[in-house]
């Protein structure tokens, strides 16, 4: 009687082993199968292309629980356009990098990045999630480029964009244009002590177009910024009131102490993301994309006047 209650549940055990075999063996056929349709659709999307543009990372409003939330979607992304556009015989890829890439981890910010200068992401220096996954993301595709994978020598090219402002499309703003939206609906009390170097968003499309077009730009990173130094808050602001009086009625004027905007992180989440940027002023040289390509960035004014514009209609 034992032997045979042994029996039954040794069998069901086997059997339930074998159920649970079964189950894992089909999730992972899923799985590939899932991947082998992502690859399918990346190299169908790109086919017949001898061009191909790369101007998505995701940048939530919040900072993220975990940094590889950024990280892996970023270098992932990119490593999958890549490979389908060097299968598909693709001649040059240009993808939107960040000015991020170059100008944090640096113990010394006074100094004017350039091109040269990489992100420092192990050292004692704190990188945001974002800039280190902007740092990954591009290393990863001049690696993939410079690889025996990139059999057809595709060639790369690389903008590096300082902050973007210029026209919205719709409701739905990039976490840059967020901050003057909230300088122009009165959610913030005052300007934050922050310091960035804009570039227009159409400024970065001509950019784009040349680092496509231009034979010199291959195997390029090119910094996009308007070339002027680094605009405050403050200066957005006052900026604002003298040129748009009408829509500046709860643009503030005064800079907030960096205590405040720390205390309002904890309340207005988006905040927390311009925390290591507070007092921090970085100037980024824009004489490659100058000197070879010949691009003529518009005057910061304009951006964000029109920027303004945009917002209110």
């Amino acid at each position: 009687m034992n032997a045979k209650k042994r029996t039954k549940k040794s069998g069901a055990k086997s059997n339930n082993r074998e159920s649970m075999h079964d189950e894992c063996k089909k999730k992972k056929e899923a799985k590939s199968q899932d991947k082998k349709s992502i690859d399918e659709g990346w190299i169908e999307a790109v086919q017949g292309c001898k061009y191909v543009h790369h101007v998505a990372s995701p940048f939530p409003p919040d900072l993220p629980k975990h940094e590889d939330e950024l990280i892996i979607p970023a270098r992932e992304g990119t490593l999958h356009v890549l490979k389908a556009a060097a299968a598909a015989g693709v001649k040059r890829v240009v993808i939107t990098g960040s000015f991020g890439s170059c100008c944090y981890g640096h113990k010394d910010n006074k100094k004017l990045f350039t091109e040269e200068d990489w992100t420092v992401i192990d050292d004692t220096v704190k990188v945001a999630p974002y800039m280190k996954s902007k740092t990954i993301d591009e290393k990863a595709a001049w690696a993939f480029v410079a690889s025996d994978a990139n059999s057809s020598k595709m060639e790369l090219a690389i903008t590096l964009t300082t902050v973007v402002c210029g026209p919205v499309l719709g409701e739905d703003v990039s976490p840059s244009i967020l901050i003057i939206k909230k300088l122009m609906d009165g959610s913030m009390p005052g300007c934050p002590n922050l310091y960035f170097p804009y570039v227009d968003v159409r400024d970065v499309a001509s950019l784009h177009l040349l680092a496509m077009a231009k034979p010199e730009a291959a195997g390029q990173r090119l910094l996009a910024s308007n070339g002027q130094p680094a605009l405050s808050m403050v200066e957005i602001g006052k900026l604002i009131k003298a040129k748009q009086p009408k829509n500046a009625k709860k643009v503030p004027s005064r800079q907030v102490p960096n205590f405040l905007v720390y205390l309002m992180s904890f309340f207005d989440k988006p905040v927390a993301q311009i925390l290591p940027d507070l007092g921090v002023i970085r100037q980024a040289s824009i004489q490659k994309a100058r000197e070879l390509l010949g691009w003529k960035p518009r005057e910061v004014e304009e951006s964000i006047l029109d920027t303004v514009n945009s917002l209110i209609k």
